[in-house]
């Protein structure tokens, strides 16, 4: 039957494998259903596709939408995206818009900091692709200010760092029901992030999402424990939702993530939730 990976990221967003580099990968790892995710972008689905058709590789076209929940980054997942929706392709645009004036913002903060970095090395380090912070990241490292990536994301990039910016995102709502006018299947990616509440408050959140087209829940992710796994999982039978896992493979961005290894100890999914999963998202 072979494995499944619904939550994966190319060189279209922040990945490090192109879209047919990260298809070629997952046949060699044995994977046989794939989505590619990539962060407000669908720009690699084609290319990905053509691969997957190649290899006997299914690839669903998918994307991760950044949302603003009450100052919040919520992350939804779109599958079986239509690629050529009109309204669908507007918005991105504009994201893309917000994600152009953001980046200089946080080149010029990091520049106060002392440190000598322009946007055009950055350029450089995303090869043509959407520039996003884990290239800032990566040029960091190059110019040895940190050592890791990770590093780089404690002192500067993540939330609340020097060099944040506040990056413009939908609503849960607008997001949600673009993705719906855009004929996806939508999923909240990895709640744990979302874990600061309790799991009253977080059947409170599904409730309101599923009102605006909520219809899945990424239960399984490497970072959930088995604690948390039977929590969404047991949330998404309260409101009637799909289950889904994903990796959130990144390449080299993420070292300690594995394309297709999704339980949190580094394991595939188990081949029944494999079926049941497959079932449920294959053919949505």
């Amino acid at each position: 039957m072979g494995l499944i990976d619904l939550h994966t990221h190319s060189t279209a967003s922040d990945g490090t494998l192109s879209p047919s580099d990260l298809v070629q990968k997952a046949k060699e790892k044995g994977i046989t259903l794939l989505a590619l995710t990539d962060h407000d972008t669908i720009d690699g689905v084609a290319e990905a596709q053509a691969r997957g058709k190649q290899l006997g590789v299914k690839v669903i076209a998918g994307i991760e939408l950044s949302v603003n929940y009450y100052n919040q980054e919520m992350h939804i997942l779109g599958y079986h995206v239509n690629v050529d929706h009109p309204i669908l392709q507007e918005e991105l645009l504009k994201l893309r818009h917000y994600r152009e004036i953001r980046n200089p913002l946080m080149i010029e903060r990091l520049k106060k900091l002392g440190i000598s970095i322009t946007l055009e090395e950055v350029g450089e380090i995303a090869e043509g692709n959407i520039i996003g912070r884990p290239h800032i990241a990566a040029l960091l490292v190059r110019k040895g200010i940190v050592s890791t990536t990770e590093e780089a994301f404690e002192r500067f990039l993540a939330v609340g760092k020097a060099a944040y910016v506040k990056k413009e995102k939908l609503t849960p709502q607008a997001g949600i029901e673009l993705l719906k006018k855009a004929g996806a299947t939508v999923v909240l990616a990895h709640p744990i992030f979302l874990e600061k509440q309790d799991k009253a408050s977080l059947s409170a959140l599904l409730r309101e999402l599923v009102s605006y087209g909520l219809g899945g829940i990424e239960a399984y992710y490497p970072e959930h424990s088995a604690e948390d796994v039977e929590k969404f999982v047991a949330l998404a039978k309260e409101h009637n939702l799909i289950v889904t896992g994903g990796s959130d493979y990144h390449g080299s961005n993420k070292v300690d993530i594995e394309l297709g290894r999704i339980m949190a100890n580094g394991s595939p999914l188990p081949v029944e939730l494999m079926k049941v999963i497959r079932e449920s998202i294959e053919y949505v």
